[in-house]
């Protein structure tokens, strides 16, 4: 273009052939100028679509990159949680064994029978029963014949003394 109009220049030419020569220069200004903006535009579109596709992949990958590590998080918080349970379950029973047994010396101390020999009393309560019933199965005929033998007992005008309490074994 310049080219051309320096070729002009140097002919001089006249006026008329120099405006004509300008308004050609101006037309093809204009339409390089939009020959660009229409490239510019097709291949915008295709630059931006291949922009949004690559964040895209990207996007994908780094959703993918946190979900690993919150899961990974989430398994290291949940042993976290596990072995702390585990130790503090651990100590509770320990502090529950410590207390049941002060409990157990202070009952101990004071004279309250333990499980232990509660059960021991039930067991020899049974074996005395099995015994009284034994005994009791051989007893009515020997009762018959000493009851005949003995004299009758006068009531007593006096009313009978009251019997103490019976005081519990330790």
């Amino acid at each position: 273009m310049v080219k051309k109009l320096q070729k002009l220049s140097a002919d001089k030419m006249s006026g008329a052939h120099l405006s004509s020569s300008v308004k050609d220069s101006a037309q093809q200004i204009w339409q390089a100028g939009l020959g660009a903006f229409g490239k510019a535009q097709a291949e915008g579109t295709k630059a931006f679509e291949a922009l949004v596709k690559e964040g895209m992949t990207i996007q994908r990958k780094t959703q993918s990159a946190a979900e690993e590590k919150i899961s990974e998080a989430t398994s290291k918080m949940t042993n976290m949680a596990t072995d702390i349970s585990a130790k503090a379950s651990g100590q509770w029973d320990k502090l529950e064994s410590i207390f049941e047994d002060r409990v157990a010396k202070a009952l101990n101390k004071l004279g309250v029978p333990s499980a232990k020999d509660i059960s021991a009393l039930i067991a020899r309560i049974d074996d005395l029963n099995s015994n009284v019933q034994k005994l009791s199965a051989k007893a009515p005929a020997a009762r018959k014949t000493t009851t005949a033998r003995k004299a009758p007992v006068k009531a007593a005008s006096k009313p009978a003394a009251k019997r103490a309490p019976a005081r519990k074994s330790t």
